[in-house]
């Protein structure tokens, strides 16, 4: 029987493009599904994957100066929440799901979280108290929700980044890297790589390695320009993107990818079996990003620098070994791929169909 679902999944890429892989599977099993979202213009790029419903919550980063706006935005959910009536609210996390499970709650709506992360972030924590059920990408997450039902569904991601072909343009017999981190870009990131890069292409010509390498880079607005630029400078053959929408096609194209931990960017990493080097957020909350990267190091599919002691120099040396002992890779992909939840949606939509209301 068709029900009446909503998935609220604002904030970042990270929290958005799980929730619309949900909607989506939920869509295709015949319910009616709306997302909700903050309304933040850092979510127009990612929100071009989804051509159904949407709303707009105004929810805005927990914050004293934003007192106002949660109040505001939580009376919109209230309004919208009694018109469309539905039959269960996914919320996916972040500052964007307090406000409508807080609308849900106050009409009796079954709420069900989902954490990607391995330790939870403050939203999840607090709003776990409400739900009837948290879904959890790593089974450890379990550990810091006791006392509340947990499942355990591996990360929902973007199915058709997978099976994408190499970009056009770059020969297949030179070494890729692809460096992201995340959809807004990460300056640090950014600033370390390309340094690095600049040494690689030196220590290539006087070792005279065969092998030629390119790179793509996903930078965010604010560094496109400057990482352009130093790339040109060094005569680096470069495709840089502030936002690089064919994410797909970019995976396909690289040997290493070198990005933050974000969830998304791990699990997307394991569906299209790619080894990553993991730059984690030194500043993310409880340093999950870090623990996110150890689950992967781990499985075998990665390695991890810590940003703060990692210098290009040591940077280009490990991108220089692995471009001259490619069967290290090869074992990664292989590993990264064993480590991948392809049927993550389905779990999550089994779990909310089953805590909705009848």
């Amino acid at each position: 029987m068709a029900k009446r679902f909503i998935v609220a999944c604002g904030g970042t890429g990270g929290h958005t493009f799980p929730g619309l892989a949900v909607a989506r599977e939920l869509r295709s099993r015949g319910h009616e599904v709306t997302v909700w979202v903050s309304g933040r213009a850092i979510e127009s790029s990612v929100m071009t994957a989804w051509d159904g419903p949407t709303f707009s919550t105004r929810a805005r980063p927990l914050h004293p100066k934003y007192l106002f706006s949660l109040l505001y935005s939580r009376f919109r959910c209230a309004r919208e929440m009694k018109r469309v009536k539905p039959h269960a609210l996914l919320a996916m996390g972040s500052y964007s799901s307090l406000p409508p499970v807080l609308a849900a709650v106050a009409r009796h709506v079954p709420v069900i979280l989902h954490e990607a992360n391995t330790v939870p972030g403050r939203a999840v924590g607090y709003l776990a108290r409400y739900a009837a059920a948290v879904a959890i990408t790593f089974a450890e997450t379990a550990e810091y929700l006791r006392g509340r039902e947990t499942v355990v569904t591996g990360l929902p991601v973007r199915a058709e980044i997978a099976g994408q072909p190499r970009f056009d343009d770059m020969p297949s017999d030179a070494f890729c890297v692809f460096v992201t981190g995340g959809s807004q870009g990460a300056h640090r990131v950014n600033e370390l790589v390309s340094q690095a890069l600049v040494l690689l292409r030196r220590d290539i010509e006087k070792r005279e390695v065969s092998r030629s390498f390119q790179v793509i880079h996903q930078t965010g607005a604010a560094d496109e320009a400057d990482v352009k630029a130093r790339y040109e400078e060094a005569g680096i053959p470069a495709r840089v993107r502030a936002f690089e929408h064919e994410m797909g096609r970019a995976f396909a194209t690289a040997d290493l990818v070198i990005a933050r931990a974000g969830a998304s960017t791990c699990f997307e990493l394991a569906l299209v079996g790619k080894p990553a080097f993991f730059i984690p957020l030194p500043s993310a909350l409880r340093n999950h990003q870090h623990f996110n990267a150890l689950s992967f190091v781990k499985a075998g599919g990665a390695d991890e620098g810590i940003q703060d002691s990692l210098t290009p120099r040591a940077l280009a040396n490990y991108i220089l070994h692995k471009i001259l002992h490619p069967e290290e890779l090869a074992q990664r992909a292989l590993a990264m791929r064993l480590a991948a939840t392809p049927d993550a949606a389905a779990k999550v939509a089994d779990l909310v169909e089953q805590k909705a209301l009848d």
